[in-house]
């Protein structure tokens, strides 16, 4: 059995986010001792670190929930899966499409800038005027992380 915060360090995971992931219902709750502590047995260590690897490759809450649910039945189809996989790849797909977008905006704006007055800079012509703009970069910034 494990602590809550073994589970924390096992994973990589937060001991906050996974406390939000039972309220949620991504976690089952766990069970707790006398004294009121968790503890999580080798079955939540996998659904936990499942949780985890699914948010390293961008995964919604959502999506990981449905994937969830497929996982706890391994007879069904994986044609769920696949397809939420799919549409997950979409979507980095036109991230990095955004992505390029602005590397080739930025890039450009740099490469015209000649370095001298204010009044004068590319850049800041560029980030003052939309319509400057020679690639159409999307009006969504990317997330930081």
């Amino acid at each position: 059995m494990y602590s809550i915060g073994t589970l924390a360090r096992r994973t990589g995971t937060k001991v906050q986010t996974i406390r939000y992931y039972e309220q949620i219902g991504l976690m089952p709750e766990a069970g707790r001792t006398a004294g009121g502590q968790r503890r999580y047995d080798e079955a939540a260590l996998d659904r936990l670190a499942f949780i985890r690897h699914g948010r390293q490759l961008g995964f919604g809450l959502d999506a990981i929930r449905e994937l969830l649910a497929l996982n706890d039945q391994p007879g069904q189809s994986c044609s769920t899966s696949d397809s939420i996989a799919r549409r997950q790849l979409a979507q980095v797909q036109q991230r990095l499409a955004r992505l390029r977008a602005l590397e080739t905006e930025l890039q450009r704006m740099i490469d015209s800038c000649d370095g001298h007055r204010g009044s004068d800079c590319r850049v800041l012509e560029v980030l003052r005027d939309h319509a400057e703009c020679l690639t159409d970069h999307g009006s969504e910034a990317p997330v930081q992380s």
